[in-house]
């Protein structure tokens, strides 16, 4: 018995059909009939019936379906071991960010981790900022890029890559109030997000400037969410300057310049880091790309 033979197995039960079971494992028709005839003969049952509908497990093709996905997860983790005894990063890194990496030179981390380290792959997972923070403590997650302030959290390392600009933008239909005073603008509708948002420590402090208790109203979880619903004329809303910039080319919105706040993007990952060679690996791309690589690190 091969573990190529158990992959072309799962292919065939996940995909129904030889075609494009061959396809998944990068084989022939005739290739993958031949690997399941003899996996048969070597288990000594019957895996799969051909029906006008397909390929159909059998009774111990679905027993066995499992035992097979759980024998390819060990050879894989036995193969992610030996690379971390030989210290070669290797493997998947479940990372956390917050919305539209691309503006956050993620991009550029993607780009340059697939130079060095061809063997890791980065699963990104959008998120709030300090439930994604969470997620890491629990270890749910490897590491994350966050919208954060402080640099101590228990349990965390937490190192500030660059400051993040932001600003209030007006929707579309209140560009009178451009020069209107602080104090104008918090009395009218806003777009609020979650305590556990990221910008949820600014849009306060933009209030206590204004003199004014947050208000009640509509509240989004993503940055993604605060763009359109001030688009759509809900509220004004805190943007990164960034996307502030980009709603107001695209008419979605007006920059308010009376005020701006500040934050910090930041890399966090558990402390002590986990001994990871592909975590170790996406961290120090993440610092290079960001010019802030410690010395000796």
């Amino acid at each position: 018995m091969e573990i190529y033979q158990l992959r072309t197995f799962v292919a065939v039960a996940a995909e129904g059909n030889l075609t494009r079971a061959a396809e998944r494992v990068f084989t022939s028709p005739p290739a993958v009939s031949a690997q399941l005839k003899a996996l048969e003969d070597e288990l000594g049952v019957r895996l799969f019936e051909r029906t006008s509908r397909g390929m159909v497990l059998t009774a111990a093709g679905q027993r066995l379906l499992a035992e097979a996905q759980r024998t390819i997860a060990a050879a894989q983790a036995l193969h992610l071991t030996a690379a971390q005894i030989r210290g070669q990063a290797r493997g998947s890194v479940r990372m956390g960010t917050v919305s539209d990496p691309v503006s956050l030179r993620l991009g550029e981390v993607f780009v340059r981790l697939a130079e060095l380290h061809p063997e890791v792959t980065l699963q990104l997972q959008q998120g709030v900022s300090a439930r994604t923070m969470q997620a890491v403590r629990r270890g749910e997650l490897d590491c994350a890029c966050v919208l954060n302030e402080d640099e101590q959290h228990a349990g965390l390392e937490v190192l500030r890559l660059q400051p993040v600009e932001v600003v209030v933008v007006l929707p579309p239909q209140c560009a009178d109030l451009v020069d209107a005073s602080i104090d104008a603008i918090a009395r009218g509708p806003w777009v609020s997000t979650p305590p556990d948002c990221g910008l949820r420590m600014q849009l306060e402090a933009f209030f206590r400037a204004a003199g004014r208790e947050l208000p009640a109203g509509p509240m989004a979880d993503t940055e993604g969410a605060v763009r359109s619903m001030v688009a759509s004329g809900l509220g004004a809303g805190l943007m990164r300057r960034d996307q502030a910039e980009d709603a107001e080319r695209l008419g979605q919105g007006f920059v308010w310049p009376g005020w701006q706040g500040s934050t910090w993007l930041c890399w966090v990952t558990a402390d002590p880091a986990p001994d990871i060679p592909a975590v170790a690996a996406v961290r120090a791309v993440v610092l290079e790309t960001w010019n802030s690589l410690p010395t000796g690190a």
